[in-house]
C-alpha cells in the first residue's frame, strides 16, 4: 500500500492556518464572513464544530474505492450547495446529525481504518476543512495511514484546496452544471461552472489522474462525478468538453444515471421525472467521442 503523503506533512501549521480562516469565514466560495470560532453560522449552518450524520463502511461508491472491505465514509451534515433534488436532503439540507469535536472525529477515522476500510471518505467536506484538519492531526498520532478521499459537490475554493495539498490523496468532486443559470436556479450556486472548473484544475494539479494498486484499489488521483439530469439541464456536453480538453482524457469520469426527483424536484416540471435511456446514452457516447474512456 502506498504511504499517504499526509504522514510527512506539518499538520499543526496547516491546521492553525485553516482554523484562523473561520474567524471571518472564507472557507468556501460563498465567503459568508461570520465568526465560526464563536459558533456564528453562515450559509452552511455549521459553527465551530463539524456535524456528522453517520459513518461506516460504504459499498455503494466506485469499485476502486469500495474494494473488498468498503470505503470508510463520514457523512457530514449540511452543505454549501442547496440542490433542490438532493437525494440526501435530510443530511445536506435539514442538517440531520450531531456535533463532533476533534477528538470524536479523529476516533471515527481511526475506527474506520481498524475495521478494514480502504480509505477515509469525507462526504460534503467543503465547509468543514479546518475541522477535518485538526482531527486528522490527532488521528495520525493514533496511527491513521490510509488514503483520504475528498468527496465534494465541486463548489470549492482554490485557496482552501491549496491548504489540502499533500493531505488529500483522492479528490472526488461533482461537476454538476455548465449552465450558471441552471446552477443558480436548482442548486443556489452562483457562478458554479467557473468556480467548478478552477477547483477541478487545482485538484488535478495536486493529485493527477487516478492511480490504483495491484488490487485495483484507488491510492491517489482525481475522480469526477457527473449526474445526468433530465432535459439536458446539467449541460453535460460542455462539462465533458472541459474535462477532456482542459484536464485530461485519462480522467476517471463517473457518468451517473441514478437521478430521481427527490426533495423539492417535483415542484419543477423539468425535473419531475427520471432521465430516459436516450438521455443517458447520448452523454456516454459524447464522452467517448471526446476521448474520455475511464469510469463508464
Amino acid at each position: 500500500m502506498r504511504k499517504s503523503s499526509y504522514l510527512s506533512i506539518n499538520l499543526k501549521e496547516i491546521r492553525e492556518k485553516a482554523l484562523s480562516l473561520l474567524a471571518e469565514c472564507r472557507i468556501c466560495p460563498r465567503e459568508c464572513g461570520v465568526n465560526r470560532l464563536k459558533n456564528e453560522r453562515g450559509h452552511c449552518q455549521t459553527g465551530r464544530y463539524a456535524l456528522v450524520s453517520s459513518y461506516g463502511p460504504h459499498f455503494g461508491e466506485e469499485p476502486e474505492l469500495v474494494g473488498s472491505s468498503g470505503s470508510g465514509t463520514i457523512f457530514f451534515s449540511y452543505c454549501n450547495l442547496n440542490c433542490l433534488y438532493c437525494q440526501n436532503y435530510e443530511i445536506s439540507q435539514l442538517g440531520e446529525g450531531r456535533e463532533k469535536d476533534r477528538e470524536a472525529l479523529a476516533k471515527i477515522m481511526v475506527y474506520l481504518q481498524e475495521i478494514g476500510c480502504h480509505n477515509i471518505n469525507l462526504v460534503s467536506p467543503t465547509h468543514i476543512v479546518p475541522q477535518f484538519l485538526e482531527a486528522l492531526e490527532l488521528a495520525v498520532k493514533e496511527g491513521l495511514k490510509i488514503p483520504i478521499v475528498y468527496n465534494s459537490g465541486g463548489y470549492d475554493k482554490v485557496e482552501t484546496l491549496k491548504l489540502l495539498e499533500g493531505i488529500i490523496d483522492i479528490y472526488m468532486p461533482d461537476a454538476k452544471y455548465s449552465d450558471d443559470e441552471n446552477a443558480k436556479r436548482y442548486s443556489n450556486a452562483p457562478n458554479y461552472f467557473a468556480t467548478n472548473k478552477r477547483a477541478l484544475k487545482e485538484m488535478h494539479r495536486q493529485v493527477g489522474d487516478l492511480v490504483c494498486d495491484e488490487r485495483g484499489i484507488a491510492q491517489r488521483g482525481l475522480i469526477i462525478r457527473h449526474l445526468v439530469l433530465p432535459n439536458r439541464i446539467a449541460g453535460s456536453f460542455r462539462v465533458l468538453e472541459f474535462i477532456a480538453r482542459e484536464i485530461s482524457k485519462d480522467t476517471y469520469v463517473n457518468i451517473m444515471a441514478q437521478y430521481r426527483p427527490c426533495y423539492h424536484a417535483s415542484r419543477y416540471l423539468e425535473l419531475s421525472r427520471r432521465i430516459t435511456d436516450e438521455e443517458f446514452k447520448e452523454v456516454i457516447e459524447y464522452a467517448r467521442s471526446l476521448g474520455l474512456h475511464r469510469g463508464f
